[in-house]
């Protein structure tokens, strides 16, 4: 990875939850925070049913999100409001109890013989003052939540609105610096198109997701040219000669031919499929792309094709890459830094080689301990590590939260395990 600080994607605590009934809720992702800088791959593992896919989809807006931040390039593309209602739910209820509370204290006192003026004096000053935190929470959070659902329902039109502007901008800058008439009119039409494609312009097609099923997220009535142009068209673009021309330089990108692109998806291996899924993601020019599983369903001899056009595209188009596997072989290759899930939980992040040197968690132990190897002899003495969070936790009285036990070096643990682990690395 180029060394580039440059935050591109900010996810912060993240909660996807999905109703399972009267008040119960599958908490499919739980609170999970981690930035990607641009030009990076975050590996995300896991086993299956722990979130990974979940938080790819949420981040790319499929799901409505329930509560926590995305940001991308600094704008807030997703935001849920759960969090702003229990916290105003929170304090009205801690507002009934004090009052309730205190009420009850000054009839004590009064019936305990205090002067009823100074006591109920002093009392409706206390009431006065808690009724007023809660109405601070209440208004702080309402307007947070305002916020939340504009930015959440507007930040495309948001986004298309400042490149509109700034291209209005840049049009009137170089009328202003031109004399020549018919020049003149040459700039303004080719502006007035790419004004009118900016106004299509949505900040979430900068991100782009191949999906873990090659057949299945391709549309079996629709031949390979329609499939892959099809993001170009709802952007706006007309020209049917670009558009064929991009379908066709994509298609030679991602190892097919212009030939392809008259037939149908049937017609098509599942690794051809899956460069299919591909081309699609890379035609939009996005700066990341959301690989979720993106050669789990392929053979092996695929899977190692797959994987090195991943790597050709993100050096030649400068790709910023969120991955997805659960073959950790694979993620140790292709990722920079590498982020393990468990039961919708963050549990450990550290970039690639430190996580395979020196794994922390117990979970993440227990994956790399299932790692098998083409060697015999350390097959036979492989430790296999089954997790048990029951006997593996004590959370009764310290709760975990996520904390950096070196640099870049991130895990859920109480404070007796961040001790625990500090100690291990410091042997």
């Amino acid at each position: 990875m180029e060394n580039n600080d440059e935050t591109l994607l900010k996810v912060e605590h993240l909660c996807q939850y999905f109703p399972m009934g009267p008040g119960y809720d599958l908490k499919a992702v739980d609170d999970v925070n981690f930035e990607i800088k641009k030009g990076e791959v975050f590996g995300l593992v896991g086993e299956s049913g722990c979130g990974k896919t979940t938080t790819g989809r949420s981040i790319i807006k499929l799901y409505d999100i329930t509560s926590g931040n995305v940001y991308f390039k600094g704008q807030r593309i997703c935001a849920g409001v759960r969090s702003y209602k229990s916290a105003i739910k929170a304090a009205r209820e801690e507002c009934k109890a004090t009052v309730a509370e205190l009420k009850k204290n000054s009839r004590a006192e009064i019936d305990g013989g205090a002067d009823e003026a100074e006591v109920k004096t002093k009392y409706d000053a206390l009431i006065a003052e808690s009724r007023d935190k809660c109405a601070r929470i209440v208004a702080e959070n309402t307007a947070a939540m305002a916020s939340a659902k504009h930015d959440h329902k507007y930040c495309d039109k948001d986004y298309a609105s400042g490149v509109v502007a700034q291209l209005i901008a840049e049009r009137d800058a170089e009328l202003a610096d031109c004399d020549d008439e018919e020049e003149r009119e040459k700039i303004a039409r080719e502006y007035k198109s790419k004004i009118r494609i900016a106004k299509n312009e949505r900040i979430v097609n900068s991100i782009q997701m191949i999906f873990q099923d090659p057949i299945a997220s391709l549309n079996p009535r629709m031949t390979v040219r329609d499939i892959i142009s099809e993001g170009l068209v709802i952007k706006g673009i007309r020209d049917k000669k670009y558009i064929d021309e991009k379908v066709y330089a994509i298609l030679e990108k991602v190892g097919l031919v212009r030939e392809h692109a008259d037939r149908y998806p049937h017609e098509f291996s599942g690794g051809q499929r899956q460069r299919i899924g591909i081309a699609r993601s890379v035609i939009m020019e996005p700066e990341l792309i959301i690989a979720d599983e993106p050669v789990s369903a392929l053979d092996v001899s695929v899977q190692a094709q797959v994987i090195n056009l991943l790597n050709e595209l993100k050096e030649r188009l400068g790709l910023t890459i969120l991955f997805i596997a659960h073959d950790l072989s694979v993620v140790k290759y292709f990722s920079d830094r590498i982020g393990v899930m468990y039961f919708g939980k963050m549990v450990e992040l550290a970039p690639s080689d430190e996580l395979f040197e020196h794994p922390l968690h117990p979970y993440t132990r227990s994956l790399l301990s299932a790692i098998p190897l083409p060697d015999p002899e350390y097959e036979k003495n492989r430790k296999r590590f089954v997790y048990n969070p029951l006997a593996e936790h004590d959370y009764s009285t310290d709760l975990p939260t996520m904390r950096e036990v070196s640099p870049g070096h991130f895990i859920y643990c109480n404070q007796a395990e961040f001790d625990k682990y500090k100690a291990e690395l410091d042997k």
